[in-house]
């Protein structure tokens, strides 16, 4: 079976739960389209390589059929795994377009050249995309609308760094 070093990997989905009788598993993509995540493969589930049996949408719900999983009892045991997937074979992004995962951990510093934090994670609002910033010495986050031009000013990939057009005084209680 083959395996997948975590930094070479990119989650593209969620096994969440059983589905039916006969062993199927409810999945949650991160892909665009949904039904996208079927395209790729194969899947990492723990690091090792899956194989997809079977796929389909039923209703809202994407599901699928890992081989040897014939049983709700079996299907149980893969719920709430990441569905991982080798970086490359993600098409390149297009100049000043970014993947989130790329984007996640990305210490971010204002024009002011203090740092701020790390990117914990990116939410998406539908009007745009959102930064959640983990705060330096702090438990708190701040929300930054991920909009380029307005609030983020550059992006530097191999510095792994971004710069925010965030004031200081914008993080005060």
């Amino acid at each position: 079976m083959a395996t997948l070093p975590i930094e070479d990997s990119v989650i593209i989905g969620r096994i969440l739960s059983p589905w039916g009788i006969k062993g199927w598993l409810q999945v949650h993509s991160f892909t665009d389209p949904r039904e996208g995540i079927f395209n790729y493969g194969p899947w990492f589930v723990d690091g090792s390589s899956v194989e997809i049996e079977g796929h389909k949408v039923s209703g809202k719900r994407l599901v699928v059929k890992l081989p040897g999983v014939a049983s709700p009892e079996e299907a149980r045991s893969w719920s709430q795994k990441d569905i991982c997937i080798a970086r490359d074979q993600l098409p390149a992004p297009q100049e000043g377009e970014y993947y989130w995962h790329d984007l996640i951990g990305m210490t971010v510093i204002n024009k002011e050249q203090v740092r701020l934090g790390q990117i914990s994670q990116m939410l998406s609002t539908g009007a745009h995309d959102v930064m959640e910033v983990s705060l330096v010495d702090s438990d708190r986050t701040v929300l930054i609308p991920f909009v380029q031009g307005t609030f983020v000013d550059r992006i530097d990939t191999k510095a792994k760094e971004l710069i925010v057009d965030w004031p200081i005084a914008w993080l005060d209680d």
